[in-house]
């Protein structure tokens, strides 16, 4: 009989993937550990020698001595129409220097986002609108550079130059105390990168909800480590600063362009090719007087659909794409982080093996029930890495809890571990979307700029969204 061959196989298939997937997590889990452990000696050392002796800052009681510089905010927009007026006129309230000036760069094709941001720039000169060449969507990083050149003309007519350039997304949630923070330090590094805090709509808890459990283990730990180990710092896209200068400098190499408008991930690349060797990169966690960490607070996608579609991208400029255009370095500390960035599509490969294989279990035991196959049993070795894993996924699931408690409060905290599924999930369905992404781009089709619809709240619901601000987000 059929079921007399498939079973056995079945079996066989099982125990071959349970052991591939278990030695891959205990690589990764290896690799994890080693980070965690980094980061749990450098918190005790701050805890102990540094914030027992010194108050801890806040952003108001920086030094403001230096005179104020000119700060550029440049904000791509494309079908932007039911967020970006609410984005700027936000901003406006909050921002009352006049040493800040909001490009925003939109499309001839788009006049929808043209009106919305024509109203909102009404009465103020701290906005300027710039049409793009071409219709459309081209891409995120032709669409800033665009906004590059306005720039550069800009500062040519007015005979005053900006001292950075700060990236913002058209659903951006600003802090009041942003552009203090950021002119502050941008004299210190090439590039400052502030904390995001991804925001979910109250019907979106489990799609996107994982997002907010992924940020806030990676600000809280992954970037605030790469900094502690001298590594480059990428940049996330919006909340992020970039020195005038080094902008200049790497134009002049790519033909007036800064932006990469071949990459996926041209925000990624850039923070990589401005922090890396002698340059300076800045992850900045810094409250107000109020215990609010200035950072950079969005709406992320609540559909499945988008959520894939947006994070294919990230895996496919990051994990693959990346791999080939930025290379590796000699140094060992920035390599470690780099395989940790592009482990990504590698993990949820793993993950999906596991996934079939645990289906596989269940579907062998239920054969065993209705007394058709007898399982083979599992060897001890097998046995063995199980256990260890089980015990480093537990770790896993605790630290992510922590700093998702710290972020969020204790129910998204226990929300978070069932909540892993479904990152994975999606993480799977995402990186193989993106290895279709790199295939196109090896068959050298031109990089599409996909974009997710963004939502905005209503200033009511803002207040609503405060996140707790415990001790973990202090260190």
């Amino acid at each position: 009989m059929v079921i007399n061959i498939l079973l056995p196989f079945l079996d066989f298939l099982q125990k071959e993937m349970l052991l591939f997937a278990s030695l891959c997590f205990l690589l990764g889990s290896a690799d994890d550990l080693a980070f965690d452990g980094l980061w749990i000696f450098r918190s005790l050392k701050r805890r102990l020698f540094v914030y027992s002796r010194y108050e801890r800052a806040t952003v108001e009681t920086l030094d403001q001595s230096a005179p104020d510089c000119r700060l550029a905010i440049f904000v791509p927009a494309w079908k932007e129409a039911e967020v970006i007026g609410a984005m700027l006129g936000r901003c406006l309230r909050q921002w009352r220097s006049n040493r800040y000036r909001i490009y925003v760069g939109c499309y001839p094709n788009d006049p929808a986002t043209i009106a919305a941001v024509a109203a909102a720039s009404s009465g103020t000169e701290n906005i300027r609108i710039v049409i793009c060449q071409q219709n459309g969507p081209t891409t995120k990083a032709d669409c800033l550079n665009h906004l590059w050149d306005a720039l550069c003309k800009d500062e040519i007519e007015e005979k005053s130059d900006f001292k950075a350039v700060v990236l913002h997304d058209a659903e951006d949630l600003v802090h009041p105390q942003e552009l203090r923070l950021l002119g502050y330090l941008i004299g210190r590094a090439a590039l400052v990168q502030l904390p995001v805090i991804p925001r979910r709509a109250s019907k979106s808890r489990w799609v996107a909800g994982h997002y907010g459990d992924e940020f806030a283990e990676l600000h809280g730990k992954q970037m605030v480590m790469r900094e502690a180990l001298g590594a480059s710092i990428p940049s996330a896209g919006v909340g992020c600063a970039f020195a005038r200068d080094a902008l200049q400098k790497l134009a002049m190499r790519t033909k007036g362009t800064p932006f990469d408008a071949q990459s996926m991930t041209e925000d990624y690349e850039l923070g990589l090719n401005l922090t890396g060797g002698e340059a300076r990169g800045i992850f900045a966690r810094l409250r107000d007087r109020n215990g609010q960490l200035v950072a950079t607070q969005e709406f992320f996608p609540e559909k499945l659909e988008d959520a894939i579609r947006q994070k294919s991208r990230w895996i496919a400029g990051i994990s693959l794409s990346g791999w080939d255009r930025m290379g590796w370095k000699s140094n060992w500390r920035e390599n470690w982080m780099r395989l940790r960035d592009r482990k990504a599509s590698l993990a949820a490969i793993v993950i999906a093996v596991a996934y079939v294989a645990v289906i596989l279990t269940g579907g062998l035991l239920l054969a065993e029930l209705f007394g058709l196959y007898k399982l083979q049993p599992v060897s001890e070795s097998l046995k063995t890495l199980l256990f260890v894993n089980a015990g480093f996924l537990m770790w896993r699931l605790l630290l992510k809890s922590y700093f998702v408690f710290a972020l969020y409060g204790l129910r998204e905290a226990l929300i978070s571990i069932p909540r892993t599924v479904v990152a994975n999930v999606i993480n799977i369905l995402a990186a193989w979307r993106a290895i279709g992404h790199y295939v196109d781009q090896l068959a050298g089709h031109p990089v599409n700029w996909e974009k997710t619809h963004h939502f905005y709240p209503k200033t009511e619901e803002i207040q609503k969204l405060r996140p707790n601000h415990s001790i973990a987000e202090r260190s």
